[in-house]
């Protein structure tokens, strides 16, 4: 099989699967239709859980036109039909066929197809093309937009890299990844270190990639120029970031920043805990001489997450209209609370949170060790089962992974002190697997629900949609095949991070990704690395940035 998915015998790939037995809370109702072509999705409308519109045809949600067959075969998203690319079904390259299709619409029985790395018809009765892909018994998710990953390259490849990075994003069904400016070195705080990382990215990557810009103190005049290079937004710290070449901003910086930004039309990613609460509690906390696990957690209360969070939307009010802010990984119901209450208020904010915090507590951290301190540090159950009410309420826009992997001996040297382990969690791999075992079949989470916090909603966010984020013809083919009851246990062996060291090591999970394909090409399938370095492109927010 090659990376397309062709056939050396012509035929299908899996034979063997049956339709998914798991129980899926209500569809939700999402697209409005706008002029019969593109469809927009509205953050605020979809953050609740909701019940689809009946009786809809899945015809009203594709830009393009009704073929002889009664396939839909697009034209360009925002073009008509009739323009001259207008494509035909007979010229397909790859078919999908058979799967369950998780459309904003609900899930249908669908065949897709795929034209130069486009979705170019969804339906019954789609033709053959060049390579066929048997999706029976497996739902078909579009790819991950994960917001929140460190490659650290270059300047610490030795770290991760962009090649093991998107390698590992390719199993966890990771079909877009927007990388943080700070562990590469130098951080992504000026328009040339953007151009190198994306010189370097462009050689590795097995999926597409977006950058963060930095905010820090010594660059807010390099700010325009980042947003000019097409930034999907920058990111700033509250407290230390815990790296000597990527500084937090004071209150009266991050306000200056949020101005700044606004009049770019660009969104601050905020690491919100406050500085003066974590370096107090921490200075307690160590004289009391403790170097255990449960250690971290005390120095880092869920309060200075709080705090921090309305200070933000301090800064956000005094700094004018157009502020956009994101608060990212996010670890604690309370502090989603404040996010939601200044939203519901008009607030232009919005909030993530990880994988990690929804699959782990205290208890967690103290068996496994370094390989789970993070910052936030993971909460105690409690806190952890508060926060899957909150994405349950809607109250979470977006789930990023946060991957943040480090060489194997700075985990290690925390083992017996963990003030010497370096804080980040490796698990790029764990996103769909953690929200179909602990969401889908734990907690009723519906599958169109997993592919909103997990594409639709960072696409638009980050001005990717409508060619990221969903299935629809004209859209990207993005895709991410996955096996809702497939049992199995994340070895080393489906390891790819370069350290080897992952919390999820030995995690047994209900849900596995079968195959990722990044523009209809298959990158992972069936535990093989298919993809090649270099497939990956740089993509960029839609909304030109204001002058």
């Amino acid at each position: 099989m090659d990376s397309d998915g062709r056939q050396e015998t012509g035929t299908r790939f899996r034979e063997s699967h049956q339709p998914s037995r798991a129980r899926h809370a209500a569809p939700l109702s999402w697209w409005d239709q706008r002029n019969g072509a593109a469809v927009s999705l509205r953050l605020d409308a979809v953050r609740k859980q909701g019940r689809a519109t009946g009786g809809e045809s899945l015809r009203d949600y594709h830009a393009g036109t009704r073929t002889a067959t009664g396939d839909w075969q697009a034209h360009a998203l925002g073009r008509s039909p009739g323009d001259s690319d207008r494509r035909s079904a007979v010229s397909h390259s790859v078919v999908i066929r058979g799967g369950t299709v998780v459309l904003p619409t609900g899930q249908k029985p669908a065949d897709i197809a795929v034209t130069d790395g486009i979705i170019t018809a969804i339906g019954s009765e789609v033709s053959d093309g060049a390579a066929v892909i048997d999706a029976r018994g497996l739902v078909v998710l579009p790819g991950v937009v994960d917001s929140h990953v460190h490659f650290n390259e270059p300047g610490r490849a030795e770290w991760e890299g962009w090649e093991a990075g998107t390698r590992g994003a390719a199993r966890g069904g990771v079909t877009t990844v927007l990388e943080m400016p700070l562990n590469a070195h130098p951080p992504t705080t000026t328009a040339l270190a953007f151009d190198a990382k994306v010189a370097v990215a462009s050689r590795k990557a097995l999926v597409d990639f977006g950058l963060w810009g930095g905010m820090v103190p010594e660059n807010l005049a390099e700010l325009p120029a980042l947003a000019g290079r097409g930034v999907v937004g920058f990111k700033a710290f509250m407290s230390d970031s815990g790296i000597e070449d990527f500084h937090r901003v004071s209150d009266g910086l991050l306000a200056i920043g949020l101005k700044v930004t606004a009049r770019l039309n660009a969104l601050v990613g905020v690491h919100a805990e406050s500085h003066k609460m974590v370096e107090r509690t921490t200075r307690e906390v160590r004289e009391e001489g403790r170097v255990d696990r449960l250690a971290w957690c005390r120095a880092r209360p869920p309060a200075a997450e709080v705090e921090a969070i309305k200070r933000l939307l301090v800064c956000m009010r005094g700094a004018g209209k157009g502020v956009r802010a994101h608060v990212v990984h996010v670890s604690c119901a309370a502090g989603l609370a404040e996010v939601d209450a200044a939203r519901n208020n008009g607030v232009a904010i919005t909030a993530e949170t990880c994988p990690h915090y929804l699959a782990f507590t205290e208890q967690d951290f103290e068996r496994i060790g370094p390989a789970l301190k993070c910052a936030p540090p993971i909460r105690d159950a409690a806190t952890r089962d508060g926060l899957w009410d909150a994405l349950l309420a809607g109250q979470v826009d977006l789930i990023g992974s946060d991957h943040s992997p480090c060489p194997a001996a700075d985990k290690q040297k925390g083992d017996d002190d963990i003030w010497q382990a370096w804080g980040g969690v490796s698990g790029i791999e764990a996103t769909l697997p953690v929200l179909i075992t602990d969401g889908l079949h734990a907690r009723g989470l519906s599958l169109e629900r997993i592919a909103y916090l997990t594409a639709t909603s960072p696409a638009q966010l980050f001005g990717l949609y409508p060619r990221k984020g969903a299935i629809a013809v004209g859209a990207d083919a993005d895709f991410a095949l996955i096996d809702p009851q497939k049992q199995w246990t994340l070895d080393a062996d489906a390891l790819e991070t370069r350290s080897g060291i992952s919390a999820y090591l030995g995690q047994t999970f209900t849900g596995k990704v079968i195959r990722t394909l990044v523009r209809g090409r298959t990158v992972f399938v069936e535990d093989q690395i298919v993809g090649a370095p270099g497939w990956g492109q740089l993509v960029k927010p839609n909304a030109p940035h204001a002058n």
